[in-house]
């Protein structure tokens, strides 16, 4: 659902590029339709196009698509040329190379390697040459190279595995929007593991498409969530955007094929439950509705189910750390 919220730690980790190199990010978060305030409360959360908003900012006035992490800048374009390099190639596989070679060329760039370890391919990246103290680049460009992969071939590329050399974070929750599939931490790489039948696959797309993907991209790969198959996806399809209308647990799982007890426990195995589902879907879609000025607060709390204002109130400062006005209110 492209009503996915994006926590505040990734606005935050994005922007340590650009105060490394001393800019004032204030105008930029303003751009951005950000407000000051989600940046002091851990539990704040965005929305996705006002994420994609930060991070083209950033691109422009850094000249650099690499956000001030890298030991050398990443001039805009660099991307782009690189798909360009990379639209005409036969396979996945050979894109893929072709586009790994490309940014090998640069010193300094992060070092993107893929090999294949029998019926399973790895996308490696090294991130020794960077300065990344939160993994933003990192983990960014493994999501950018993912969903690149997936558009080439026109098929979203299922992960089996994700691996990272640090240890796992505070935020770890968020990445199954990032990263579906299993997690690993403290690993000998970082990786993405997939299964090599996608390598052999034709690319779906040309030169055409090529221009109309590069219009938005890769700021949009980065901020749109992943449509993944995971249990809380499914469910979150189903429940949809009508909070009135919900479906109970028992009509969830009849629809998933599955008891409700079942249900449950694979849920508590995910860590989640069937409310905080519910909880996290209406906080989403309330922060989707608050970024736009179609609707008022009072009929925000209506479409989401609540009797009155003020239990809206109550449920969005203890799920982000703000009230609905404060969200809503523009700075500067």
């Amino acid at each position: 659902m492209r009503e996915r919220t994006i926590a505040s730690h990734f606005v935050r980790a994005a922007l340590r590029g650009a105060q490394r190199r001393g800019l004032d990010c204030q105008p930029l978060l303003r751009q951005a339709g950000i407000q000051d305030a989600v940046l002091r409360e851990p539990r704040a959360r965005v929305d996705p196009a006002q994420f994609a908003r930060l991070i083209q900012c950033l691109w422009e006035t850094l000249d650099d698509e690499y956000l001030g992490f890298g030991r050398q800048p990443s001039k805009r374009g660099t991307f782009a040329m690189m798909g360009h390099t990379l639209i005409h190639c036969r396979s996945l596989d050979k894109a893929l190379r072709r586009g790994s070679l490309f940014y090998g060329l640069f010193p300094d760039a992060p070092c993107i390697t893929l090999q294949r370890e029998g019926d399973w391919a790895r996308l490696s990246v090294d991130d020794q040459n960077l300065w990344d103290p939160d993994h933003f680049l990192v983990e960014s460009l493994l999501v950018i190279w993912h969903r690149l992969g997936s558009w080439l071939i026109g098929q979203r590329i299922r992960l089996e595995e994700a691996t990272f050399t640090y240890a796992q974070p505070a935020h770890a929750s968020e990445y199954e929007l990032l990263f579906p599939g299993t997690r690993r931490f403290s690993a000998g790489h970082t990786s993405l593991l997939f299964h090599a039948r996608y390598l052999d696959m034709p690319l779906l797309q040309d030169e055409r498409t090529l221009k109309q993907f590069l219009q938005h991209s890769p700021a949009d790969l980065l901020a749109r969530p992943d449509a993944g198959d995971s249990l809380t996806s499914q469910i979150r399809r189903l429940l949809g955007r009508d909070c009135q209308q919900w479906p109970d647990l028992e009509s969830v799982a009849r629809q998933l094929h599955s008891s409700p007890q079942t249900l449950r426990r694979r849920l508590r195995e995910e860590g989640s439950s069937f409310q905080e589902l519910k909880d996290h879907l209406r906080r989403d879609l309330a922060i989707y509705h608050l970024g736009r000025n179609d609707l008022d607060i009072q009929a925000i709390a209506e479409q989401l189910g609540f009797s009155e204002p003020s239990a809206f109130h109550r449920a969005f400062k203890k799920w982000t750390g703000l009230t609905p006005g404060a969200y809503r209110a523009q700075e500067g």
